[in-house]
């Protein structure tokens, strides 16, 4: 059953859930998490202190609105749009990542805070 959380930045409150694999409660285990967000086109990563290998649900096909576990930097990513390496609106991640979760309300919302300090995801 996924486990529904909150993601803040800066006055935003975005609603999603994370997925019932044990890479993903890994990462409820670790809640709550606050860091610096990088940002890569439209998605933030940020390292987080859970250490995963690939499992069977990675792929580098991901959807606007999707979390993803990045194993080589240990880091949460949360896709909100084209990345980089996308050749058209879907996100493309750096390499392989776990699908771990997802966003519930609009991920576009993430565009306007782009440049935040700070992140922070927590259980409601």
């Amino acid at each position: 059953m996924p486990t529904p959380v909150r993601i803040i930045v800066e006055d935003l409150l975005i609603e999603a859930e994370f997925f019932d694999t044990a890479c993903a409660k890994d990462i409820v285990e670790a809640l709550p998490l606050e860091a610096r967000p990088n940002v890569w086109g439209d998605e933030f990563y940020f390292a987080i202190p859970v250490e995963h290998q690939l499992d069977k649900t990675a792929t580098t096909r991901v959807t606007v609105g999707d979390i993803g576990y990045w194993p080589p930097g240990s880091a949460l990513a949360l896709f909100f749009g084209p990345t980089p390496l996308s050749r058209g609106e879907e996100p493309v991640p750096a390499s392989e990542v776990n699908l771990v979760g997802r966003i519930k309300t609009d991920p576009a919302a993430l565009r306007r805070v782009k440049g935040a300090a700070r992140i922070r995801i927590e259980r409601p």
